[in-house]
């Protein structure tokens, strides 16, 4: 049978959270450290698709090649692409396959193999549409589909699921910091393509995707001295919204070099660095605007007032991220209450 659904579809998204929500109509899972994926397989074509929405294929030959020798002719599944290293995963490994060298590609291919972890099936084997069906059924069916055709495929790996809150806290405590965090989705919900209304996360630290907008030099240096960040609102507008200046010494050349070439006014569309301060100097006052090509995603404590209050810290680059996914609705957390923990260690 034909496949009913075609690239690209965009993925079911996340919101963050403060706390993993408790309740019988959720199901709870790992969060996973690689690359979004939606694999397609409509007979003899293969193809793997990213959060943004980008063909994916000639990074991950071995993940195509293998999806082509499933027994199942046409499906598509969600999931995650991770290269296993060290009892973890290594998302530098995961970066260095964005390369536009085929013959590199190849080598990083044999030498340290990705791995597809599923944990949707949006099109069973049959090649009709789940999306409309909700998650409990969905999950049944991707439970089924791995028993019956992952066995004896080495890079293919089903998602543990549970719908016991007390075991989503145990992955956390026993992976500590190589888990990087837990997913909460609702059972009876259908597949929210591009939304973020049925899919919650909590991250072992908070983080967000940010645009460069634009750069500063450093004091008295031709080199990059930090980055300026921009998230997009619900019109489209990218706002200024802080900075980030942890880059290795080392890395500062060569990125001056990639910045430099994407000078272009405006950087920003919204709010724009360089408004008035009572401690603006001269040389705080001057950066370069960007076209809005990269994206990074940062750690920070505080977000208040449309900025992080301090400056944030360089987690990684994100290749795979499309810059109009870089939108506030990452800070728009869910109201937590502190007083719940309380609550758990009452006396008497």
């Amino acid at each position: 049978m034909a496949l009913g659904l075609r690239p690209p579809i965009a993925p079911m998204e996340a919101l963050p959270v403060e706390a993993i929500p408790a309740g019988p109509e959720w199901q709870y899972e790992p969060k996973w450290d690689g690359f979004r994926c939606l694999a397609f397989r409509d007979g003899g074509d293969v193809k793997l698709q990213s959060k943004a929405g980008k063909p994916l294929n000639r990074y991950f030959p071995e993940v195509v090649e293998a999806l082509g020798a499933l027994e199942a002719r046409a499906f598509v599944l969600d999931g995650e692409l991770a290269v296993p290293a060290d009892g973890g995963f290594s998302f530098d490994a995961l970066l260095q396959r964005i390369h536009p060298a085929a013959s590199r590609v190849k080598k990083l291919a044999a030498e340290t193999p990705a791995i597809f972890i599923a944990f949707d099936l949006l099109a069973g084997a049959d090649g009709r549409s789940l999306m409309a069906s909700p998650l409990r059924t969905r999950r049944q069916q991707l439970d089924e589909f791995a028993r019956r055709y992952f066995p004896g495929h080495p890079l293919f790996r089903l998602s543990p699921a549970t719908q016991s809150l007390a075991q989503a806290g145990k992955w956390l405590k026993q992976a500590g910091p190589a888990l990087d965090g837990i997913i909460a989705k609702r059972s009876e919900a259908a597949y929210g393509s591009g939304e973020r209304t049925a899919m919650q996360k909590i991250k072992n630290y908070r983080s967000a995707d940010c645009v460069v907008g634009g750069f500063r030099y450093g004091t008295d240096s031709k080199a990059v001295g930090s980055l300026l960040l921009g998230l997009y609102d619900d019109d489209g507008l990218l706002h200024h919204v802080g900075f980030t200046s942890g880059i290795r010494a080392s890395e500062r050349t060569a990125l001056t070099q990639k910045l430099e070439r994407l000078i272009a006014p405006p950087g920003f569309t919204g709010n724009a660095p360089g408004g008035p301060s009572r401690w603006a100097t001269e040389r705080t006052g001057e950066w370069k605007p960007l076209k809005p090509k990269l994206v990074v995603e940062v750690c920070f404590d505080h977000f208040s007032g449309g900025r992080f209050r301090h400056g944030t810290r360089l987690l990684r680059w994100r290749p795979d991220k499309a810059p109009r996914q870089c939108t506030m609705d990452q800070i728009r957390r869910g109201g937590g209450n502190i007083l719940r923990l309380l609550n758990l260690r009452r006396v008497g």
